[in-house]
């Protein structure tokens, strides 16, 4: 697990994912042109569980499993 801190919606959160995940998120806003931060923070805005880290991990399974 890696641990990184981030400012969204106004107050610093840590999310722990696996390198893995982290890849496939850095992939994701490379591709999107977003900041991590940026997509993080749309995730958080759109997420339909309470946990971030879930949310995240969900999105980039979702990013990886269909079409873009």
């Amino acid at each position: 697990m890696e641990k990184r801190s981030f400012s969204i919606a106004g107050h610093r959160t840590s999310i722990a994912l696996e390198p893995e995940f982290w890849r496939g998120l850095e992939a994701m806003a490379n591709t999107r042109q977003l900041s991590l931060a940026g997509l993080i923070r749309e995730i958080d805005e759109n997420r339909q569980t309470t946990n971030l880290s879930s949310a995240v991990r969900l999105a980039v399974l979702a990013w990886y499993r269909d079409p873009r």
